[in-house]
């Protein structure tokens, strides 16, 4: 197994390292397209706003690869805005299009009386696909930590998610298929529940 951890100049990478180093992984830092050769698990940790994601990956050659990567099955892991970038597009940068490996768009928040904006902190995922590798050991309501403002909204239910309800708001979480799981939490901030999901994401559920 090698791990690649992908850098477009942002992103929480020391973390998500960190994260790896405690599970006895030592991830490849990837920059460009040439990075990929021999990668068998690359993740994608994101950090910021979209559209400069998406510009960051585009400066450095990564997004058709990254499309291709993804669209083939290969094990990915996108965290936050690694999540977001899976889709066609974002509100929070209407004009800049995603990987569109999944149909659907990110959207903000809705502002109601006593609902903060962003949210941040500790909130239940329900997994619910029935069995899943990825959620082996975590029991049927894990808690992991949020920081976010928008939220992906899927539309192809070949995809499985796990739903998380923010302030009555239900949006998903995570999205999974096959070797592709993405998250909108953070697990390399959410202690042992963060850890339980990278090892069954690295592992096949094993």
């Amino acid at each position: 197994m090698r791990v690649g951890l992908v850098n477009y100049g942002g992103g929480n990478l020391r973390s998500v390292e960190n994260a790896l180093h405690a599970l006895g992984v030592y991830p490849e830092v990837i920059v460009d397209a040439a990075g990929l050769e021999g990668i068998t698990h690359l993740i994608l940790p994101g950090q910021g706003e979209f559209g400069d994601v998406m510009a960051q990956l585009g400066k450095r050659g990564l997004v058709e690869p990254l499309r291709e990567w993804i669209s083939a099955g290969k094990p990915y892991f996108g965290i936050c805005v690694g999540f977001q970038i899976l889709f066609e597009g974002s509100d929070e940068a209407p004009d800049v299009p995603g990987l569109g490996v999944v149909k659907g768009r990110c959207v903000r928040f809705k502002e109601v009386t006593g609902k903060k904006v962003p949210q941040m902190g500790w909130n239940a995922a329900v997994p619910q696909v029935p069995g899943s590798k990825f959620w082996k050991g975590l029991g049927d309501e894990p808690y992991f930590y949020f920081v976010h403002s928008y939220f992906p909204v899927p539309q192809d239910s070949s995809w499985g998610v796990s739903l998380t309800d923010y302030a009555g708001e239900e949006f998903a979480a995570t999205v999974e298929k096959g070797e592709v799981l993405a998250c909108q939490f953070h697990p390399e901030k959410s202690q042992d529940a963060g850890l339980v999901l990278m090892r069954n994401f690295l592992s096949g559920g094993e």
